[in-house]
């Protein structure tokens, strides 16, 4: 066997591994549940959810937008020299409203479906918020909704619900960018890039399918579903280095305005997840403003300290 493929085996079987330990210790130890945690458990689980939304907004920023931006315009450049136009952004702000639109579709059917029970003309699937209720500026609580307290995870009699929808998104923004991650990794002609890239992007997997785990968990999705998803989303980067490493082989190259294409919708979903869903749900918890704050910036730093070598 060739020292460079049997370094690109090493690294798909580590990728493996790695993404798969690390996303399944949130969603399989109890500990992480918040929903039954109290005091100083629930905070540092607060503090660790904040920190997942660091990590998520520094993979947003730092590794998938960017990744896009730079795959985008090198391909449109190729062919579309003498049109200055930022393309780039455009199809990443499709991505965007692309979810926008799918998620307000879901919620608007939701809501217009006839109620099954409980308040006229509400469904209880729809009617919970995936935020926690809030202390009120007087002193008094202001309370979710009582009779569903989790239902935002719960799949109900007329579909999922807009948190287990929400953490779907999540799911296939991810599983697309590892695709491309381990595509970049199984074309490397060199046994040093190889080694180089696929630590970089070990790094990177590990923090972020550890905060996919904590995100599905946290947004009430069926342990069932939460395998599935860990499990496809680890397979990603692996199937990825695998064509990688035929295309390495065959001669073709690896590039393609359909994947930049793809994946500039992708950075464009997990924008609006990461902004709108995220980052919102944790910074409404009840934790001082300093220490979520910390927390995030903790998670960012990392995955922008990862970004040195990815």
């Amino acid at each position: 066997m060739e020292p460079l493929l049997a370094v690109k085996i090493g690294c798909l079987v580590a990728l493996l591994f790695i993404t798969l330990v690390c996303g399944l210790i949130p969603a399989q130890v109890k500990w992480f549940q918040i929903k039954a945690a109290k005091g100083r458990h629930r905070r540092i689980l607060s503090f660790i959810g904040c920190f997942a939304a660091g990590v998520f907004l520094g993979a947003c920023l730092m590794h998938t937008a960017a990744d896009a931006l730079t795959d985008i315009q090198g391909e449109l450049g190729k062919r579309l020299q003498q049109l200055d136009y930022p393309f780039a952004e455009l199809v990443i702000s499709l991505g965007f409203f692309l979810v926008f639109l799918t998620e307000s579709l879901v919620l608007h059917c939701c809501h217009a479906a006839p109620p099954s029970h409980g308040a006229p003309g509400k469904d209880p699937v729809c009617s919970a918020p995936s935020v926690p209720s809030v202390p009120h500026s007087h002193g008094a609580t202001v309370p979710s909704v009582p009779s569903v307290p989790h239902s935002h995870g719960v799949p109900g009699p007329h579909g999922p619900s807009p948190g287990s929808f929400r953490a779907l998104v999540l799911f296939i923004t991810l599983s697309l960018h590892s695709l491309f991650e381990g595509l970049a990794v199984g074309v490397q002609q060199g046994e040093a890039g190889a080694l180089q890239l696929c630590l970089a992007v070990l790094a990177h997997k590990g923090v972020i399918a550890f905060s996919l785990g904590l995100q599905l968990v946290q947004s009430g999705t069926q342990p069932r579903w939460r395998l599935l998803y860990l499990g496809i989303f680890a397979l990603m980067s692996p199937s990825g280095m695998a064509v990688g490493i035929g295309l390495s082989f065959s001669g073709g190259a690896a590039g393609g305005l359909a994947m930049a294409l793809v994946e500039g919708v992708a950075a464009g979903t997990f924008l609006y997840i990461t902004f709108l869903e995220i980052l919102p749900h944790e910074l409404s918890s009840r934790e001082p403003p300093l220490a979520k704050f910390s927390f995030i910036a903790l998670g960012f730093t990392v995955m922008a300290t990862i970004a040195v070598w990815a």
